[in-house]
């Protein structure tokens, strides 16, 4: 229930984000539809990957590894700006596509951890780029500002001290990119209603 009213908080404060200007935009709808089906289906190879860490890794429950994250240091990407009660597809816009660049860099460790996999990850990793190339294309049409959010370190790949390390982040990052790809489609998807 706590879970549930959590994820359910942030999108309530989304309701009352004035986009009038976007709305009736024919284009902008069909954009944000394609994209919700395009995001959809990223989200479906994510969770792909996921079934086959835990299929052959054994690695499936994520409260079981909370003690591991603790070493780990996996980026999470934020979405603030998707959340917030100024939202401004802008700023959400520029937040998903460094999200989208963060994780990308970060499945070199799924391809290293399940090299039978690779054309999966590699597909996962084509379809990110064309998602942030659509997103990008869409602001620059629509005349929305590009702004670009600092990561530290310029995203470096993830190392690990063990191979046992290399697994659990794998799963992290997995787990961690389906959150983002969660609150992305909700975005995209609230903007549609507006």
């Amino acid at each position: 229930l706590l879970l549930a009213v959590l994820l359910w908080a942030p999108w309530r404060a989304l309701h009352g984000a004035p986009l009038t200007e976007l709305s009736g935009d024919q284009d902008f709808q069909l954009f944000l539809q394609r994209n919700l089906e395009f995001t959809r289906k990223i989200r479906g190879d994510v969770a792909a990957l996921q079934r086959v860490v835990c299929d052959t890794l054994q690695l499936c429950k994520e409260d079981e590894l909370q003690l591991v994250r603790q070493d780990l240091a996996i980026a999470q990407a934020p979405l603030e700006q998707c959340h917030r009660r100024t939202f401004q597809a802008e700023t959400c816009f520029s937040q998903i596509r460094a999200g989208l660049r963060i994780y990308h860099g970060s499945l070199a460790t799924i391809r290293a951890l399940l090299p039978r996999h690779a054309g999966l990850v590699e597909t996962l990793q084509l379809d990110m780029a064309n998602l942030s190339s659509n997103i990008q294309q869409q602001m620059e049409d629509l005349g929305l500002a590009t702004v670009t959010y600092p990561t530290e370190n310029q995203d470096p790949v993830p190392t690990f001290s063990s191979h046992f390390h290399h697994q659990v982040g794998g799963f992290f990052i997995l787990a961690n990119f389906q959150r983002f790809l969660e609150t992305a489609y909700r975005a995209l998807r609230h903007l549609t209603s507006l």
